[in-house]
């Protein structure tokens, strides 16, 4: 996740289903028995059933205040057919905080892990209840990204929304405060600091974020923390796979040293995913990155060209693609912008505004007058190479998240609508990531998508910020249909498992000084609104009650168009699992 975030809140779906198993998915070859997620080809298997599935981001699920809350919202992601949910196995703090739950105190250059009942023991009940809603959880083990907050003079983090009073948010209010420092718990003194990898890098005194993967010292600590986490859940087939960390790249709030490239941080993987297989060999493991690519980039795990000619497929089986190349990439574009200009034209909506050539209104430049680059989510200019990561042995299937507002996949094409540009953008990038992962021959997830609207806008403050920008985004139903789009595209393209980001759930129990803290202002339902699944239009910012709170919402809670959302996720659900 990069520097925009949109904000849509969820609710709740409206009844809970009973306690399930953990699903076995029929299929008719019983290729694999193993009750722990395997992976053949490009396919999921389970007890030897092809495992195809929807899920949901809801990486807060550890720090809710009671079990109940915990249980209601599982029944509630359970009730939509949802099958896989991606929460944090990471709670850092830098000082041990008077209240809330916390995993880690890294302080100083040194590490300890909080095994209690305010610690790890948490993660247990996540693991244990969603075994019991018959649910998999993806277990991501640190972040690249934290909020750059603004600080008064006591060092409390604001927040400003549209020009309201700042508030002051708890300490693991946003997703990407696992990493940020000078946040403070809601009417508490204490400031804390909650982890990811620009926190290992300061309490180690370092200076660049690339050290954490290259710093022997911090990934020593890293390594230890992992180890303590993944041999809890080792013989547990209800995790369905180790997250090494959300989004890394070479950079985040501290800056990338110089000799940080793309192989920096696909040895980084390399070397975590062989220590995690090393204690764990039930559990597939998989990277968490965005899926940006790097087209020209040396390679440290190269693609071996299948053997020419090549036999055919068998029966039910996808002869594997040609990886992804710059030229593709450019003749594609090209070909796009050739296809919407002409749809333009019949409309007559072509723009009258573009480049004269040759007597002639072009509505983009020409090709000698376009960039030839194929863009900073093709060129290495992150510090990954997803494909090169995807094909080390020890990654087990590949992960990208689609974001097209607050990244760009490819060029905007001025023959196309703002939200069209979005939509294409989207299914531009999973057709791209799916003919990655069948190169390399392995299964691939979408780990989040998402994409604001109206309604949120005013509550999205973009990564590594404090302000909340204008409003902006789509509407409810632009939101709905793209959602749609991009799952179907996902579904024709073979990506095993869809997850939308993210969940969110009202009615929680609020205890001061905790992630769920009573009097917080935020998004909420409208005044009458029972909390639970709330009408698409209706969000207001309110006042929380004392004894009830919602989830944490960094920009990407479904709560204004929880229906809809539902919706579109659920019957997703349905269609793949009667394929």
């Amino acid at each position: 996740m990069k520097v925009h975030r949109w904000l849509l809140l969820t609710s709740l779906a409206a009844s809970l289903l009973p306690a399930l198993a953990i699903p076995s998915f029929r299929t008719k070859a019983k290729r694999n028995s193993s009750p722990f997620v395997q992976s053949d080809g490009t396919s999921f298997i389970v007890n030897g059933s092809k495992f195809r599935y929807v899920g949901t981001n809801a990486y807060w699920l550890p720090v809710l205040n009671t079990d109940e809350d915990i249980w209601n919202t599982l029944g509630n992601i359970s009730a939509i057919g949802a099958k896989v949910i991606r929460t944090w196995a990471f709670n850092d703090v830098n000082a041990i905080p008077e209240n809330g739950t916390w995993f880690q105190l890294v302080q100083n250059g040194t590490v300890s892990i909080n095994e209690g009942p305010n610690g790890l023991q948490r993660l247990d009940t996540v693991i244990q209840m969603a075994q019991q809603r018959g649910l998999y959880v993806i277990l991501s083990l640190t972040n690249n990204w934290f909020p750059q907050a603004s600080t008064s003079g006591t060092g409390t983090s604001l927040r400003t929304r549209n020009g309201s009073p700042s508030v002051t948010l708890p300490r693991n209010y946003l997703s990407n405060d696992y990493g940020s420092d000078q946040f403070q718990y809601l009417r508490c003194s204490l400031i804390v600091v909650t982890g990811g990898m620009d926190m290992y890098v300061r309490q180690f005194g370092q200076n660049y974020h690339d050290q954490f993967y290259t710093d022997q010292n911090i990934l020593n600590a890293f390594k230890n923390f992992t180890t303590q986490v993944v041999s809890r859940y080792v013989n547990n087939p209800a995790v369905f796979s180790w997250e090494i960390a959300n989004d890394a790249r070479c950079a985040s709030t501290l800056p990338a040293s110089s000799s940080c490239t793309t192989e920096t941080v696909t040895q980084w993987h390399a070397t975590i995913a062989e220590h995690i297989l090393s204690i764990d060999p039930n559990h597939l493991v998989s990277s968490g990155t965005q899926g940006f690519m790097c087209t020209d980039c040396p390679k440290l795990y190269p693609l071996t060209p299948p053997p020419a000619p090549q036999p055919s497929p068998a029966p039910g089986t996808k002869k594997r693609s040609a990886p992804v190349t710059s030229r593709q990439i450019l003749r594609k574009r090209s070909e796009s912008r050739r296809l919407s200009r002409e749809a333009a034209l019949r409309r007559g909506t072509l723009p009258q505004n573009g480049v004269r050539v040759r007597g002639r209104w072009a509505s983009t430049a020409t090709r000698r007058q376009q960039s030839q680059g194929v863009g900073s989510s093709y060129d290495g200019s992150y510090g990954v190479d997803s494909q090169d990561i995807m094909n080390i042995p020890g990654i087990g299937f590949g992960t990208f998240q689609v974001f097209p507002d607050q990244d760009t996949y490819v060029p905007y094409d001025p023959n196309l609508s703002q939200y069209d540009n979005l939509v294409n953008q989207g299914v531009d990038w999973i057709t791209s990531q799916a003919q990655s992962a069948s190169a390399v021959g392995k299964p691939l997830i979408m780990t989040s998508f998402g994409l604001v609207t109206q309604a949120n806008s005013a509550d999205f403050v973009p990564f590594n910020m404090s302000t909340a920008i204008d409003p902006y985004g789509a509407t409810n139903q632009q939101q709905i249909d793209a959602y749609s789009t991009w799952l179907n595209t996902s579904v024709s393209s073979n990506v095993a498992g869809m997850i939308q980001y993210q969940w969110g759930q009202m009615n929680l129990t609020a205890e001061t000084g905790t992630t769920i803290s009573p009097g917080l202002t935020g998004i909420s339902p409208s005044p009458g609104t029972t909390g639970t699944t709330p009408s698409s239009t209706t969000t207001n910012t309110t006042q929380s009650s004392d004894t009830t709170g919602f989830s944490p919402n960094d920009g990407y809670s479904s709560n204004s168009n929880a229906n809809g959302v539902q919706q579109v996720m659920s019957s997703t659900a349905q269609n793949i699992a009667s394929d």
